[in-house]
């Protein structure tokens, strides 16, 4: 149980940010973080009203973090619960109390990877993908033959910002690059047949 001792000890926030991360903090203190990318295979979640269960387990121990959203109403509190569910929805599955709607964006949020679940069962769009995936999926994914929504750990380069087009150049000023992408097109459709 976390709270603040005094006024000036700022906000208990969760954060989840652009690169995969997810933060606790406390004011200016860090009290946990972790990254999500492969985040089932060590993290469970469940949504139960206004409160948002995590089950951590790592190196065969596991830890239950209970976080109970607020706000100025019980709407509001499922709301904020609600927005934080469909975040971690682009990492690892959320399931929810029984009777419990599912969490639906806020009316001011664009629409995310978990609105657009629903849409999966209509078959509109390429296959939402959670967790990880054989080499064989990804390999069809990459030479066009199946589309895939990829987990966000799939999306997030190695490069830093500004780091790519120097490569880019580098490559294509290379006169064996062509045959090295073709020998890479070669060897992925050799992993389609194994």
């Amino acid at each position: 149980m976390s709270e603040p001792s005094s006024e000036n000890a700022g906000d208990l926030l969760l954060t989840i940010v652009e690169s995969g991360h997810m933060l606790v903090s406390l004011g200016q203190e860090l009290l946990d973080g972790f990254s999500l990318l492969d985040a089932p295979s060590f993290l469970k979640a469940q949504q139960h009203s206004d409160t948002l269960f995590l089950r951590l387990t790592v190196k065969g121990e596991s830890r239950l973090v209970r976080m109970q959203f607020d706000g100025s109403s019980k709407a509001e509190a499922l709301e904020e619960c609600g927005s934080a569910v469909l975040r971690l929805k682009e990492y690892l599955p959320v399931t929810t109390k029984r009777g419990l709607a599912p969490a639906q964006p806020p009316p001011s949020q664009p629409t995310t990877q978990a609105a657009t679940l629903d849409l999966q069962a209509v078959k509109t769009g390429p296959e939402i993908v959670q967790g990880s995936l054989s080499i064989a999926r990804l390999t069809q994914h990459f030479l066009g033959e199946h589309a895939l929504s990829l987990p966000l750990m799939y999306r997030h380069s190695t490069l830093r910002p500004g780091e790519l087009e120097p490569f880019l150049r580098l490559c294509l000023l290379d006169p064996s690059f062509p045959a090295w992408v073709e020998e890479v097109e070669g060897e992925l459709t050799r992993a389609l047949q194994d």
